[in-house]
């Protein structure tokens, strides 16, 4: 929809003849690093070109009205800025309303009442973000209109402690931080324990950057989350018993296979392992396009997937298909799953002069497979949120 088309269903909405700010958050994509954001590791995102725009006014009173244009039948949620409970009936609103009530909780106080227009042009489950570019675009607009003070890092801190605390998923901080702090063309480089982070240019010159998603919805993706937290964590306790450290990033592969004695389980080994292995790649990649090698990076992509499908088994075969059907196509650097896995979407790099030809491929084999089709969308490397 167009910035008037919006602007247009926002006076119907809510019934006013406003005209309202507009502010957009992306969405994001880990290039590698995966499930590496809880266990103290690097990562390594980027912003996306697409993301979730919000159209927004200021009421006389003290309620917010929240309006989603991809949800329709939900209507208008609504509450008071006196009452942020939870009442179990906020449906995607639970997402804007935790922030309201964690900037609340920081003494960041809204004195105001609020007209909010949601429209997202990320696909839902996919893996892509699109909860944390309502979160962030939320505080970014909340911290705008009234002036709060509150920094980029700061921004990325609160909504992550409103998806942890207020919607009850414990994320890890990669989400948040990408959309608050991401830069055209570059990839930022992000140490999840210290904050720590560089930008990167990501240049892709005769390449594209292609996410196809399966389409399946990502049911087991939140027990197996907290099930992988936990085998990760029991695997530190086995190795702070011989090294000082605090998070599995602290040591390197060779510390870890010479320890591996220790461990009583090899599915905790095999855990640490894809930790420690993903944490190496990613770093190895960020080299790896520093130096103009994409090939490289193409490489270090594919061995991501293995360990992510092998050693901490979040793949799914709808994904391993995408997966191999794309190792196995002329014009392919590299391809991997992206995400937490159990559906979601898989990332590719394509030369540009293969793209349609290899969409098709890809489509026919996979509906074969599987009955449906894939989507696919061009990502280009896209700002971190903005008022428009």
């Amino acid at each position: 929809m167009t910035q008037s088309e919006l602007t247009q269903l926002f006076q119907a909405t809510f019934e006013c003849q406003d005209s309202p700010s507009v502010y957009f958050a992306p969405g994001r994509v880990n290039l590698i690093g995966e499930h590496i954001d809880y266990n103290g590791g690097s990562v390594f995102p980027c912003a996306l070109d697409f993301g979730t725009t919000a159209l927004v006014s200021k009421r006389s009173d003290r309620s917010v009205y929240l309006y989603s244009y991809n949800f329709p039948e939900q209507g208008i949620i609504s509450f008071r800025l006196d009452n942020m409970s939870k009442t179990g009936q906020e449906s995607w609103g639970i997402y804007p309303k935790g922030v309201f009530k964690t900037f609340e909780l920081h003494h960041k106080f809204i004195d105001q009442g609020l007209n909010i227009l949601y429209y997202g042009t990320i696909p839902n489950g996919a893996g892509l973000s699109s909860s944390a570019s309502i979160e962030v675009l939320t505080g970014y607009l909340l911290n705008d209109l009234f002036d709060l003070g509150i920094n980029r890092v700061d921004l990325a801190l609160l909504t992550q402690e409103s998806e942890n605390n207020y919607v009850g998923v414990n994320c890890g901080i990669m989400d948040q931080f990408i959309i608050a702090n991401g830069k055209k063309n570059h990839a930022i480089l992000l140490n999840t324990d210290s904050l720590d982070f560089d930008y990167v240019p990501f240049e892709l010159h005769d390449y594209k950057l292609v996410i196809t998603n399966t389409n399946v919805k990502r049911g087991l993706a939140d027990s197996k989350y907290n099930e992988r937290r936990q085998e990760c964590e029991e695997a530190l306790r086995i190795l702070q018993k011989s090294y000082s450290i605090h998070t599995l990033a602290d040591i390197n592969l060779g510390e870890l296979i010479n320890h591996k004695a220790k461990f009583n389980s090899e599915l905790i080994y095999r855990r640490a392992y894809h930790v420690v292995s993903e944490c190496e790649r990613t770093l190895n990649a960020v080299d790896a396009l520093k130096n103009h090698n994409l090939k490289r990076m193409g490489e270090l992509m594919n061995e991501s997937h293995r360990s992510l499908r092998d050693d901490y088994q979040v793949s799914c075969a709808e994904l391993d298909t995408l997966v191999e059907l794309s190792w196995n196509y002329d014009g392919v650097l590299g391809s991997r799953m992206t995400g937490a896995g159990f559906g979601g979407c898989t990332i590719s790099i394509v030369h540009q002069d293969a793209l349609q030809n290899y969409q098709d491929y890809i489509r026919r084999a996979y509906t074969k497979s599987f009955g449906h089709e894939p989507t696919f969308y061009l990502a280009n490397v896209g700002d971190g949120v903005y008022k428009v």
